[in-house]
């Protein structure tokens, strides 16, 4: 049987392969920190929106507590409705607050996995920028000894 032909890569090839590399690195590292800064502020909004609906449910209970206590000392429909309505806008916003809730940990967690591979692509590419320009450091010039003449 006759020996199948192994073609050898080129230099010009390998080098190109090598930059392709470094580049889709680099833009992968970019991109990564986009996606960062894109996941943090969409998170900060988040936080604020749940900040924003915590402090209404926090209000609207104590207006629960007193509405009741007006009920208990004086019923009457007026009071009753008052009430019903306040109940209502609580359930409302606790509902609020849980469709919040699986947001934000579904974005926590795409940040944090982000984070850890943008550091990851950020600690390959400063290696190889680290070795790229020791590789490309001139070459030093040797000193020529002198011979010492034997007497």
């Amino acid at each position: 049987m006759p020996k199948k032909k192994t073609t050898v890569m080129k230099s010009v090839a390998l080098e190109k392969l090598v930059t392709g590399a470094i580049n889709n690195l680099e833009s992968a590292c970019n991109d990564g920190a986009k996606a960062i800064t894109a996941r943090s502020n969409e998170a900060k909004k988040l936080l604020a929106e749940s900040k924003r609906v915590s402090k209404k449910r926090a209000v609207l209970s104590k207006r629960k507590k007193t509405a009741s206590m007006k009920l208990k000392k004086a019923p009457g429909p007026d009071t009753r409705k008052a009430l019903r309505d306040i109940e209502k806008e609580l359930t409302a916003v606790k509902k609020m607050a849980e469709k919040l809730k699986p947001a934000k940990a579904g974005l926590a967690e795409e940040l944090k996995s982000l984070k850890v591979n943008q550091k990851r692509a950020a600690a390959y590419l400063k290696v190889i920028e680290k070795a790229d320009k020791i590789l490309n450091k001139p070459a030093k010039k040797k000193k020529r000894r002198r011979r010492v003449k034997k007497a």
